[in-house]
């Protein structure tokens, strides 16, 4: 089993680090193709990959923050994380058709 962190912002990694999550590998990217059963996979992923993440037998994790609208496009520090609630939310996605 791997958990992979999917993240290109340097404060979501320190967020993380702060957190204490146990990564395997930190990507800026992910090929949800690399991704096996019983995998870990936490970002914030498009649905679509997130979804092709859980049919492959992995487990999406969904870095959820509670951002103020205009705080959007700007790149937030751990703490400015902490202070929009930054948690961890588990997701089963699934393509219906």
């Amino acid at each position: 089993m791997t958990t992979y962190f999917v993240t290109r912002h340097p404060g979501a990694a320190d967020w993380a680090r702060e957190q204490g999550l146990a990564v395997d590998r930190a990507l800026a990217h992910l090929d949800p193709a690399q991704v096996q059963a019983g995998d870990v996979v936490i970002g914030t992923l498009p649905v679509n990959l997130a979804a092709e993440v859980c049919a492959r037998g992995g487990r999406y994790l969904h870095l959820s923050l509670d951002l103020p609208a205009d705080w959007r496009g700007r790149e937030l520090g751990a703490a400015d994380m902490r202070a929009c609630g930054a948690r961890i939310e588990e997701y089963r996605v699934e393509r219906v058709a």
